[in-house]
């Protein structure tokens, strides 16, 4: 008798890489001729950013782009001065296998900055950042859906899976000129530019994806008020409305576009009457696209047959499954100051998140999201001096998940947006911040699956004795299955005798098993 076997390919995701990699930045800077003498140093920030990236083999290159911006000002003016320079590395790493297009997650931060006026027109530079890398890819896992012939008895169980997984990039460049109002001073030069993106609206039309957005832009530039230097700040939306192609979307994927933020620059310019009034942003954003669609497919999870002796192979499987989205928010509050240290006038406040952590309870019920708000403020304190400061201040919310998601793994993005501040009655400093949170949950349908089956068609199964039906004492709960097999019966023919419906035994008592061949 020909027996056949029926195998089916369960995709799952595999991390094949995780790690981070260091990259030192130095910088021996002269000021140029048209800058004023150094005499207080206010801030220095470097801001590294991954600007491009390709995998070849199993070989990830990547560009790091890391901005230095020196805030410094004069003996003669408190007005902030600030120089922007910027260096770029070109990196790599191993990442260890060869897999088809995978997921890519990379990052870069500052790990930390240290600067020094070596006289006053020169400066030294030390920072280090960091870039952490992610790559996931997919591996095969071949399982038995299906089996004829010989006798063979097959226990079922549906399994669902991510299936037609498709991901693409497109890089976008945004720019906009900005009038500054009446009332808003001159522009001597730019402290900060900084943007958030929202998540992107998509639609599917004929195969490809139309993504739109919005980027909010906050820009800080130094200027002069009432014979002082001052800062005044600008927050505008640039919007984007981008088609991307992605081959072999339709309308059964569920589909998504992130926006990341490449570069955010800002820069005065002459309006007709030649004065700085204004402001030129130019924005780089990478909008990331992903789809997939779910599957199915019945596995079996064991097998018998009733006439010959087989061998059963079982593996562990795991069918990664799509990941759930929840979009939350929640508020923080921290003390800046307090004291003769609380500022005489504030000009900007905002947060930066760093060092994002999350995981799912111990409960399974929650995802647990930790790090570090640096709240950052442009001040000018009691004495009349332009400052800029931080503090850094630990966070740990737990954001409760549905009931019904299995959570086996956690990803968050968080953002900062609006930063309110108040000074209480007892002279403190006090901040408040909007946190917004993506958080992924992923999960993954686990079974013990059958990848092969061999039967001994040499030989029959050996019987106790020579009879067609069998008594059996069945106990409550029992599984049909684990009777069937141990009779070497089908569980059809155990159902149909005794008159039973479901998996398991509603109740304990005797059974009659036919045997039959």
């Amino acid at each position: 008798m020909e027996f056949r076997l029926n195998r089916e390919t369960v995709p799952a995701s595999e991390r094949i890489f995780d790690g981070v990699q260091e990259q030192s930045v130095e910088l021996d800077y002269i000021l140029p001729d048209y800058y004023p003498d150094i005499f207080r140093l206010v801030r220095c920030e470097a801001v590294p950013v991954v600007s491009d990236y390709s995998v070849n083999g199993d070989k990830l290159s990547y560009e790091l782009r890391c901005e230095l911006r020196i805030l410094y000002c004069s003996e003669d003016s408190s007005v902030l001065q600030c120089i922007t320079q910027h260096q770029s590395f070109s990196k790599s790493a191993e990442l260890g296998r060869i897999t088809d297009a995978p997921e890519i997650s990379i990052s870069a931060k500052t790990d930390h900055v240290n600067f020094r006026a070596v006289n006053k027109r020169r400066l030294d530079i030390r920072a280090a950042v960091s870039v952490k890398i992610s790559a996931v890819g997919q591996r095969e896992q071949e399982v038995v859906s299906d089996a004829e012939g010989m006798n063979i008895q097959l226990k079922k169980v549906p399994v669902r899976f991510a299936a037609g997984k498709l991901s693409a990039e497109k890089l976008v460049q945004l720019s906009e000129d900005m009038d500054l109002g009446a009332a808003q001073p001159d522009i001597i030069s730019i402290i900060s530019a900084r943007c958030q993106c929202s998540d992107c609206e998509v639609k599917l039309i004929s195969g490809k994806l139309l993504a739109k957005g919005e980027a909010d832009v906050e820009v800080l530039y130094s200027c002069e008020k009432d014979g002082s230097g001052a800062a005044e700040s600008m927050s505008f939306t640039m919007p984007f409305s981008q088609v991307i192609d992605l081959d072999g979307v339709d309308d059964s994927f569920d589909c998504s576009v992130r926006a990341e933020v490449i570069s955010c620059e800002a820069a005065p310019a002459a309006d007709p009457a030649g004065d700085n009034r204004v402001l030129r942003c130019q924005l780089e954003l990478r909008l990331r696209c992903s789809a997939a669609k779910s599957a199915s497919v019945m596995v079996v999870s064991d097998a018998f047959s009733t006439v010959y002796p087989c061998e059963v192979v079982l593996s562990d499987i795991s069918a990664e499954q799509i990941p759930v989205i929840y979009n939350e928010s929640f508020r923080h509050s921290a003390k800046l100051c307090g004291g003769d240290s609380v500022p005489e006038t504030v000009y900007a406040m905002w947060c930066t998140p760093r060092n994002i952590n999350a995981r799912v309870s111990d409960d399974r019920h929650s995802a647990v999201i930790s790090g570090m708000l640096t709240y950052s403020m442009a001040a000018k304190d009691s004495s009349g001096i332009m400052v800029m400061t931080d503090k850094d201040e630990t966070f740990e919310e737990s954001i409760p998940l549905s009931g019904d998601t299995p959570a086996s793994a956690v990803s968050a993005d968080i953002s900062a947006g609006n930063v309110s501040y108040t000074i209480g009655a007892d002279g403190e400093l006090n901040a408040r911040a909007d946190i917004s949170a993506r958080i992924s949950i992923y999960s993954s349908a686990d079974v013990r699956a059958v990848t092969d089956i061999v039967v001994d068609d040499s030989a029959h199964k050996l019987r106790d004795g020579d009879y067609a039906v069998k008594l059996y004492f069945g106990v409550e709960n029992e599984d049909i299955w684990d009777i069937a097999k141990r009779c070497s019966t089908s569980v059809a023919a155990v159902m149909e005798e005794n008159e039973l419906s479901g998996d398991k035994l509603s109740s304990g008592g005797m059974l009659l098993i036919p045997i039959k061949e």
